[in-house]
């Protein structure tokens, strides 16, 4: 699997350097992110521009490890997927279940929002008056 890696204050950027994601890729992929659950920063950006296919099965292992993210309080979006693999995971209906954004700029965007919402939601300083 070539990827290119960039840590930033709040998400990895993992940049997927691959014509054809496979189910080994996928494999690969996922036993590289799943670290990432423990570390301090452990949100996920998949920069998928480079990405020409994607084989049904690796989809299903994509989102599978997207959602181990998600269960574990963290996040994992998806960026820079070209139309073929767009329309791909949406005859598949796995588009609606899967975090994507056409920019990486977005995908940044969502992790900022997903962080405070996070917080947020943790908090209990929070109290809301009825009046």
């Amino acid at each position: 699997m070539k990827f290119k890696v960039d840590t930033k204050e709040k998400f990895t950027t993992i940049m997927l350097n691959e014509q054809i994601v496979n189910v080994n890729v996928a494999e690969k992929l996922n036993e590289f992110c799943m670290p990432y659950l423990s570390k301090q920063v452990k949100n996920i950006i998949l920069h998928l521009g480079s990405v020409e296919d994607m084989e049904e099965h690796a989809a299903y292992k994509i989102v599978e490890l997207q959602q181990a993210f998600y269960a574990a309080n963290a996040s994992f979006v998806i960026c820079n997927i070209n139309k073929h693999i767009e329309e791909k995971l949406e005859e598949l209906e796995l588009l609606e279940v899967m975090n994507v954004t056409p920019t990486e700029s977005e995908a940044w965007d969502i992790v900022q929002m997903e962080e405070i919402e996070r917080e947020l939601l943790d908090s209990d300083d929070i109290a809301f008056n009825g009046n």
